[in-house]
């Protein structure tokens, strides 16, 4: 009898796992993939004579970087990734320094290999040092806040990890490019692009505020506490939508705002606002970023598919990955698993779904359109995504 009824519950749970289609994570993987992933990257990416990385495989000698806002400079045929891209390989081997094991493995990649590739993008000809949109060796490019600020969260985060004071170091110089992007145009705010001091973007302000906080974890100087609450509270002011709790793009000096809504801009104010429950404890703060999960989830997914549960909808993908970032450190915030399990089912299908036979991935949520030549910073994003929910078990 008790064999049968073994039996029978294997049965049922067999088709339960058939007709929810992905609702079973495949628990303990993602490190994995995360890991073998990233390799495909070095491999297919990478140059034998350098530590920097081609920015699409196959390599396409007419692709233009539109998203540099500069026709001139995206039109020029470039051999290298741009920044942007490039910094998508720190987030991804960050991720991996904080798994089980990884410090050791990825900590020197990080150094020998992504540092050092970084290093060909530092510009110290124009002052404050920062680090502009190509390699230094090329005529002189943009420096975009945002840009910067993603590599100052990533140099936070190494050195909360390993204690490298080193990483601190180059985080605090960043923030000193950071800061001489603010005026008191529109009553504050951080500019997007430093040539181009036209607007003050979601995207420049929402990843300052983290950046800031993520300085104060990392150093206890209550200066960054205030600096990271001013720019949340700044953006919340000027550039949330009352309507539906989500973010705009950016504001212009003479006040018009773009209404664009990117997953990266909102996901960013989400995580601010996780982190300044963290560190206050002020109930506000926790009630904001509950609001702002809740909104992104409407927003951001397509909840009627074949699927049994939320899939992202078709945006850059990096931007999701960056939104995911939010709903991690709510969840460490309330241990609501509702989202980053969402997460978990999505990168299980992806996985399972959205792979070519290189090992490379698609980016099309709904499993339709498939491209032969794949940007670097998806897979970036894929590889951190997979990362940062590994530690929770997946």
């Amino acid at each position: 009898m008790k064999q049968v009824n073994r039996i029978t519950a294997t049965l049922l749970l067999t088709g339960l796992c058939y007709l929810t289609g992905y609702t079973q994570v495949k628990k303990g993987q993602f490190s994995e993939r995360a890991q073998k992933t990233l390799d495909i990257i070095y491999e297919k990416y990478g140059h034998p004579s350098s530590q920097l990385l081609t920015e699409k495989y196959p390599f396409d000698e007419n692709f233009k970087a539109e998203y540099l806002n500069n026709s001139e400079q995206a039109a020029q045929q470039k051999k290298y990734a741009y920044l942007w891209p490039f910094s998508g390989s720190f987030s991804a081997v960050n991720t991996l320094i904080k798994l089980p094991k990884g410090k050791a493995v990825y900590q020197k990649i990080l150094d020998k290999r992504v540092l050092v590739g970084l290093r060909e993008y530092r510009d110290e000809s124009r002052k404050p040092t920062g680090y502009a949109s190509y390699i230094n060796s090329a005529p002189a490019s943009d420096r975009f806040y945002d840009d910067n600020i993603w590599l100052g969260i990533d140099f936070t985060d190494s050195y909360i990890q390993t204690k490298k004071v080193v990483y601190l170091q180059h985080a605090k110089e960043i923030w000193t490019f950071i800061k001489s992007g603010e005026d008191d145009k529109l009553g504050g705010g951080i500019y997007w692009c430093e040539q181009k001091k036209e607007s003050k973007n979601t995207c420049s302000n929402a990843p300052a505020a983290v950046f800031a906080l993520k300085l104060f974890e990392a150093t206890k100087e209550k200066d960054y506490l205030n600096e990271g609450r001013r720019l949340y509270e700044w953006t919340k002011a000027g550039l949330q939508d009352p309507t539906d709790k989500l973010y705009w793009d950016n504001i212009h000096l003479n006040g018009t705002i773009g209404k664009a809504k990117y997953s990266y801009n909102s996901g960013q104010m989400l995580q601010a606002a996780a982190l300044l429950y963290k560190l206050t404890k002020e109930k506000k703060y926790l009630v904001d970023a509950q609001q702002l999960a809740v909104a992104c989830l409407d927003y951001f997914f397509q909840s009627k598919n074949e699927q049994d549960f939320p899939v992202l909808k078709n945006s850059n993908l990096w931007f999701h990955a960056v939104m995911m970032r939010g709903y991690i450190s709510l969840f460490e915030q309330d241990a609501n698993r509702k989202y980053i399990d969402i997460f978990a089912k999505n990168l299980d299908m992806a996985w399972d779904r959205m792979r070519d036979g290189e090992g490379l991935f698609d980016v099309d949520w709904t499993l339709e359109k498939k491209n032969k030549s794949k940007w670097l910073l998806d897979q970036c994003a894929f590889v951190e995504m997979y990362g940062r929910l590994a530690k929770f078990g997946y």
